[in-house]
């Protein structure tokens, strides 16, 4: 079948079939472009959420787990600052609003030694750091001692005032350690009193006096008691004088050390030479070897000042008083071979320390 139309239609269909081509062609276009316009879109951003801090908790104990008080911990993390803090009275300790991450932890303490801690903190983690012991510090006290030679030579002497031949007899001026310090002026004085003073020494010059009137020595003074006075009066006044001149005074003046030092070692024969040149040299106040001007000195000076109370029958002038003084200086000899080699077996409450060494300087 054939449609016909008039003339006057067609331009009215022609406008309804425009109308909808433009209508129906972009709808359809844009229908089958949508799928590639959202692919071709770009993401939407999305928010970058902070991680969540967290806490750091603990304990400090020492070996024993007792706590153990203000121990000092610093928190250390890569790339910020480092926290501290201090333990509580019961020996633990907390970090708050920590950021997450690697960290460790350092703790010190007075008398223990440092100890530290590593770990890793997540987000919003509360963590409790296991308990952390502080080793104890084991260390030698070092002391350093600062002492003036008078200091040191003044413990010396307390030591030395000790030695008691048989655990009576003074035996004060002999010196058995390794090079002592000097004595000082007032040391030398005091030492003599203490020598001359103890009672020791007072009985010795009272049983010599006895002998003495036993033997009738010294005749013009008789043998009633007013004698045997004298006798003790002018043997201890020359133990007196003798002690005070040759072993303080002129010390003093020389300034010489008036104690004998023990050589204690080398062959008998180096040690009795050493004893008996003892006698007549002596150690100076400088550590040298030099004449012992005390001990001669002191004992012309004692044998000298004897002669003004002994009976004037027994007085011989300078005779006498060489004589005395020889003969002290002998027995001084004698005696410093009995301490080398005898007296110190019998002498209790020695100092612990070794044989002296024999100071530099010429030697005997």
């Amino acid at each position: 079948m054939t449609l016909k139309f008039t003339p006057p239609l067609r331009p009215q269909l022609f406008a309804i079939i425009l109308s909808f081509c433009v209508v129906a062609i972009p709808f359809g276009s844009a229908q089958a472009q949508q799928p590639f316009l959202l692919a071709e879109l770009p993401n939407a951003p999305t928010s970058q959420l902070p991680a969540q801090p967290g806490t750091l908790t603990g304990l400090i104990t020492d070996q024993d787990g007792a706590a153990v008080t203000t121990a000092r911990i610093t928190l250390t993390r890569e790339g910020q600052p480092p926290l501290t803090t201090t333990s509580g009275p019961d020996g633990r300790f907390s970090f708050s609003n920590i950021a997450p991450g690697p960290f460790k932890l350092l703790v010190t303490s007075p008398s223990f030694a440092p100890e530290d801690a590593t770990g890793t903190l997540r987000p919003g983690e509360s963590l409790e750091i296991p308990v952390i012991n502080l080793p104890g510090v084991t260390t030698t006290a070092s002391v350093q001692v600062t002492a003036s030679q008078v200091e040191i030579a003044q413990a010396q002497i307390r030591d030395e005032e000790k030695q008691r031949v048989l655990g009576f007899i003074p035996n004060f001026y002999v010196s058995y350690i390794s090079n002592p310090a000097p004595l000082s002026p007032k040391q030398k004085m005091e030492l003599a009193y203490r020598t001359t003073l103890d009672p020791i020494s007072v009985g010795v010059s009272a049983l010599v006096a006895g002998i003495q009137q036993a033997n009738n020595t010294y005749p013009g003074w008789g043998q009633d008691a007013p004698a045997y006075g004298k006798r003790f009066g002018a043997s201890y006044g020359t133990f007196l004088t003798g002690t005070l001149l040759g072993n303080a005074v002129f010390p003093i003046v020389f300034r010489q050390d008036p104690r004998y030092f023990v050589k204690g070692t080398g062959t008998k024969r180096a040690r009795t030479l050493y004893a008996l040149a003892n006698a007549v040299i002596c150690r100076g106040d400088n550590l040298h070897w030099q004449p012992n001007y005390s001990s001669i000195f002191g004992n012309l000076a004692a044998s000298g000042i004897a002669n003004f109370y002994y009976p004037a029958t027994d007085r011989d002038g300078a005779r006498l008083t060489f004589e005395n003084a020889a003969i002290g200086i002998g027995a001084t000899g004698i005696a410093n071979v009995i301490q080398e080699f005898i007296v110190r077996k019998f002498t209790p409450h020695l100092p612990k320390s070794t044989p002296r060494a024999t100071p530099s300087s010429t030697t005997p």
